[in-house]
């Protein structure tokens, strides 16, 4: 087999990764605005704890679009190819950051504002419904014998990047600018900027060769005519319980970066600002956990390093908030930093993962798929889920939450890995030489 071009492989990986910071910036910059401002600018009429759910609702929106943005990009994506779908994909997700940065408020047209604040939400989560799936298996793809793991965490590096760059333009724009100007004119501007980096991943995404495994199946004629029904027939299980085992990785960042911003500003008292440093500091220690334990992945088995994690973060659970409480900013730094290093530990093995379930044919919309019902299972519901804990029980209630979604992550992936069957073989992928027949996922994933 003839090995695929180091130059490629170089173009690629960074194709993925700043793909996927773009994408995650604009999924991002939503979640810190609702967070933020939008309980005020698009539900001033409600209580203020129940403009704070709306706003949390519109968010959730996104994720329950994404499995519909799975499909649609997904079927082309196994039809038409990979590229095609990942410009599409950042085209959709850019046009709706866009809009949302020139949408009228509340006051200016009443509620046709929250109305298609929703609806650009729900383009937002389309967009990224297609993107994940897409930037994963040129990733993976592409990647060279014995370092899938690594490629595969590069999509998922993306985020870290994305959130450090959305939540550091909140903090300038919060030390520049008075509340009322913030709230005025001022929350738009990230979404604005979205422009330009638009026009700079367009230019990097049209710069890549189709992967040579979707390359193999136009040859092969294996194509599937409408690869949902393919998967829904023959990988409904492993879709559902692909899903559910990262749900825990959404779950975990979307508690701490979007609830646990809203939890510090609002009821402990903590400036914006702080808390959007503390934040960034946080994230830092994301991006190493995500890009080291991808390539522990490779070396001891994706299984068993998610497994790991997902036990960590059982018992990390019930330290988060006591922490958090303490309004402490070293103690809440390191509350957040090490919420999101865990959460690594499980997302950077993820991106290579998901794709091994599904044979090449249907791979975009199988892993897309089940990327996206972790969505819906974790992150649309993880910010409403808090504040209602934390308004009811009181906010140590959440590591009770946390841990019961770490424990579901454990047992997905050891039913994935032992009971399972797949259809993922060594052969699929374009470095790989060895064959390794279809069986259970034990034998298809690596384990030493």
């Amino acid at each position: 087999m003839v090995e695929t071009d180091k130059a490629m492989q170089r173009r690629v990986a960074i194709a993925s990764l700043i793909g996927t910071t773009i994408e995650f910036y604009d999924f991002y910059i939503y979640g810190i605005a609702a967070a933020l401002v939008f309980n005020g600018i698009f539900f001033p009429s409600l209580d203020p704890a129940v403009g704070m759910i709306a706003a949390f609702a519109t968010f959730a929106v996104g994720f329950v679009a994404r499995p519909l943005g799975a499909i649609v990009f997904g079927h082309y994506g196994d039809r038409i190819g990979r590229k095609a779908m990942l410009v599409a994909s950042l085209l959709t997700m850019g046009a709706a950051t866009v809009l949302i940065g020139l949408l009228p408020t509340y006051e200016s047209i009443g509620i046709a504002a929250p109305i298609l604040l929703c609806l650009l939400r729900f383009l937002q989560g389309i967009g990224l419904g297609g993107e994940w799936g897409g930037a994963a298996l040129v990733a993976t793809e592409f990647a060279p014998k014995k370092r899938r793991g690594l490629f595969g965490s590069l999509p998922q590096l993306g985020s870290a990047p994305g959130f450090l760059l959305s939540n550091g333009i909140f903090l300038c724009l919060s030390l520049l600018l008075t509340d009322e100007q913030f709230s005025a004119w001022g929350w738009r501007i990230p979404f604005l900027l979205s422009t330009v980096l638009i026009i700079f991943g367009l230019y990097i995404r049209l710069s890549i060769a189709e992967t040579p495994v979707f390359q193999r199946v136009l040859d092969k004629e294996t194509q599937s005519s409408v690869p949902i029904v393919s998967v829904l027939k023959s990988n409904s299980l492993q879709v559902i319980l692909g899903g559910m085992s990262t749900a825990i990785t959404y779950v975990l960042f979307f508690t701490t970066g979007t609830f646990g911003l809203s939890y510090g500003v609002k009821t402990l008292g903590i400036e914006r600002s702080q808390m959007l440093s503390l934040t960034i500091v946080a994230v830092i220690a994301m991006a190493v956990s995500t890009l080291v334990c991808g390539m522990l992945g490779d070396r001891f088995g994706r299984p068993r390093v998610i497994m790991i994690s997902g036990v960590v973060a059982i018992i990390w659970s019930f330290f988060f908030f006591p922490m958090l409480d303490t309004r402490e900013p070293v103690l809440i730094a390191a509350a957040f930093s090490i919420t999101l290093a865990v959460m690594g530990g499980i997302y950077g093995p993820m991106g290579a993962f998901l794709p091994e379930l599904f044979k090449p044919s249907v791979r975009y919309t199988g892993a897309a798929l089940a990327y996206s019902l972790g969505g819906i299972f974790g992150g649309a519901l993880a910010p409403i889920i808090a504040t209602d804990l934390a308004a009811t029980f009181g906010s140590h209630s959440i590591g009770y939450y946390l841990a019961a979604m770490a424990l579901a992550s454990i047992v997905c992936v050891v039913i994935l890995r032992g009971r399972m069957p797949t259809n993922f073989a060594e052969e699929d992928y374009s470095t790989e030489t060895a064959s390794n027949p279809a069986g259970s996922v034990r034998a298809a994933l690596p384990a030493n």
